[in-house]
This record gives C-alpha cells, structure tokens and sequence, in this order.
C-alpha cells in the first residue's frame, strides 16, 4: 500500500482473515482485537497507520466502550449500538473527501459496491492480508545476506579481529 493511499479497513472481517489472535485480556475478542492491532502497527509503516482507519462492531461491546480510539496512530472507531460496522464504513467511503485515494479492505460485497461508487479501491480481506504478508517476506528476504558465505570471513581478517579486539 502507497503512503499516499487512505486504509479503510473492516475489523473483525480483517481479524477473521488474518488469523491473528490473542490470548488473555477480558474477552478472547478483545484479546484478538488488541492482537491484531498490535500487529497492523507492526506491518504498517508510520505514515500508512496515520491513514488508517479499522472499524469495528461493538453489539456485543462492553459497557462504556468508547466511540473512538486510537492505537500505534490506527484510528478505531466502534459502530453504535443499533448499528454495524458495515454501516460506518459506508458513511466513511460516503464522507471521504479523496475517495480515489482510499483503499477498502473488507470481504463484504456491500462494501465493494459502495467503494465502487465512490471510485475508492476495494479489496478482499483474504488478498489484502496475503499481500502484505507477502510484501513482509520480499522485504525481510532482502535484508538477509545472500548466503551463509557472505557471513564468512578470511583467515586474516579473523586474525586482525583477534589481535586488535582480544585482551592479553
């Protein structure tokens, strides 16, 4: 995803997808929100979280759970009571003043069709999720030496490391 690209993204239909989740905390649903938000802020880089947004249900929400949230700079916003996250997410692709720019993540074919007639991107949570997995892996697989022989170093060069960094 450019940084230049607005993220609209569908929570628990992300967290089903992504298989990302978390044990421990109050709920073992909010353990996985949390885990799965831990995760966006790992895979994300600064400026594509600043333009995320994840929008989540709340019908079965804890008492005073709040509206709005945010965490690792993700926006989080919970669907009122009465509503679902289907319905913010329309409202947000219906109010976004770039919608070219936006890209919709979420399984739901109600959403792609309100994405695509805004112009915003949509996209498949399933694909989302193995894009940027495979983004992850090209990446991490660029940092590592070639091989284990780019690791290696001369007779001499270990005896220059001997002699200069050992005590007598």
């Amino acid at each position: 995803m450019s940084a230049r690209k607005w993220l609209l993204i569908d929570g628990y239909n992300l967290l089903y997808a992504s298989g990302v989740f978390g044990t421990g905390g109050r709920t073992s649903l909010e353990s996985s929100r949390e885990a799965m938000l831990d995760w966006l802020g790992e895979i994300l880089s600064d400026a594509q979280r600043r333009r995320t947004t994840i929008v989540f249900d709340a019908r079965n929400a804890p008492p005073g759970l709040p509206r709005t949230a945010t965490k690792h700079d993700l926006r989080i916003r919970f669907a009122p009571r009465g509503s679902e996250a289907d319905d913010v997410i329309e409202e947000l692709i219906l109010e976004h003043s770039a919608p070219r720019t936006l890209l919709v993540v979420s399984s739901d074919h109600r959403i792609h069709r309100a994405a695509k007639r805004r112009r915003a991107t949509p996209i498949d949570s399933e694909q989302w999720v193995a894009k940027v997995r495979r983004r992850a892996r090209t990446t991490s697989e660029r940092s590592q030496p070639a091989s284990d022989e780019a690791c290696e170093m001369s007779i001499d060069e270990l005896q220059t490391w001997l002699d200069n960094f050992t005590d007598d």
